[in-house]
């Protein structure tokens, strides 16, 4: 069965840890030219703009594709993503009802690959910052705190998903 992320994933045969490591495998080098040729600063501020624009724009997509009310078209992505990405991370639902949605992920193993590499800022653009942008897919109707992740340091990840209350048709 086709999954909503499957343009993201490209071969939904290759895990997303694996996947990841691929992309840092050019990402790595690519990122550490450019800070020897433009300064830390400089290079990081040009990748961090291309991989968010890319992931804002990737993930409006595939809203785009999905039938239905914006938390609707959110539950199809988290839905298939928490699926693909749960296999590399510990989580525990602290709360799940009509209102809110509150997950902590214990142990992650992106960020442990990503502070491995020495590089948990790339992590964070290539892996934590996409939950905002499928966050966004819910186009008000979902939004998402996150005060601290595992790939900054922190001991979990705090993912505080609020729900709007729910419109009825007249």
């Amino acid at each position: 069965m086709s999954s909503v992320i499957d343009d993201y994933l490209v071969d939904p045969k290759v895990s997303l840890l694996d996947k990841t490591r691929m992309q840092a495998q050019v990402l790595v080098p690519v990122l550490r030219a450019l800070r020897d040729e433009l300064g830390k600063d400089k290079a990081d501020a040009i990748v961090k703009q291309a991989l968010r624009d890319w992931s804002k724009q990737l993930f409006a997509a595939i809203g785009d594709r999905i039938e239905g009310s914006p938390r609707r078209k959110w539950a199809a992505v988290q839905g298939v993503f928490g699926e693909v990405s749960g296999k590399e991370v510990d989580v525990e639902i602290l709360r799940h009802d009509k209102e809110a949605l509150d997950i902590d992920v214990t142990r992650c193993r992106f960020a442990e690959f990503f502070r491995a590499l020495g590089e948990p800022e790339l992590g964070a653009l290539l892996i934590c910052e996409t939950d905002f942008d499928i966050a966004s897919i819910g186009d008000g109707e979902v939004s998402l705190e996150r005060a601290q992740t595992i790939m900054q340091g922190a001991p979990s990840c705090t993912f505080r998903y609020k729900f709007a209350p729910r419109q009825e048709v007249k």
